[in-house]
């Protein structure tokens, strides 16, 4: 019961400006601190902004801060979810550190939860003249429930329908409030309590000050 609670309104749509960049400044410095502010500035912009817009430019956003970093080389674990807050402070991350900031901040811009899934995929690449398949998140937008979905990726800068991208295959999705397998729009149930891993950067989140 306490942990639903905790989890009650942890993403209504807004954030403690103060809070986040004198973090970012106290544990990761300068560079950091001008990176919340830019970020900040580019909210306002986008307040009234129609919805593909904000979906361009926090895509675009994240996608030129974070540089890919795996896990074991950044935070010495095999695998490790960071908020928005660590990888804009390091400044590196993995697919799922990209797909967790621009789903955060989707969500400061009012972009609705249930139009917003992070997406597990397998990824086909090209990787030294040998096709390979590797395990990967995206972030998807739905339109409407039944739509086909918007692609958000850290290896491919644009956004497109996922029928444009025949590299990625859908293995399960899920935002704060459920849990889809496959490309079935019949959510499985809660991903909190389901998801350790999700639970656990959920609450870091709200830690750094965005409710």
């Amino acid at each position: 019961m306490v942990l639903l609670i905790c989890f009650t309104g942890i993403y209504a749509a807004g954030y403690d400006l103060n809070k986040l960049s004198s973090l970012a400044k106290l544990r990761y410095g300068e560079e950091a601190y001008k990176n919340i502010l830019e970020l900040q500035d580019l909210i306002t912009a986008l307040k009234s902004a129609p919805e593909a817009e904000k979906l361009r430019q926090i895509n675009d956003f994240f996608n030129r801060k974070i540089n890919f970093s795996e896990d074991i080389d950044l935070w010495g674990k095999s695998d490790y979810w960071a908020t928005p807050l660590e990888s804009i402070g390091h400044q590196a991350g993995d697919c799922e550190d990209y797909s967790i900031a621009k789903y955060a901040f989707l969500k400061i811009l009012n972009v609705p939860n249930e139009k917003l899934r992070l997406t597990y995929v397998r990824a086909e690449i090209m990787r030294q003249d040998r096709r390979v398949v590797l395990a990967h998140m995206v972030l998807g937008y739905y339109a409407t429930p039944q739509s086909e979905p918007l692609i958000l990726d850290s290896l491919v800068p644009e956004i497109m329908p996922s029928s444009n991208r025949r590299d990625l295959t859908p293995i399960f999705s899920f935002n704060d409030k459920g849990l889809w397998v496959g490309s079935s729009s019949q959510s499985k149930g809660d991903s909190i309590s389901h998801l350790s891993r999700w639970r656990d950067v959920l609450m870091r989140i709200q830690i750094d000050g965005i409710n």
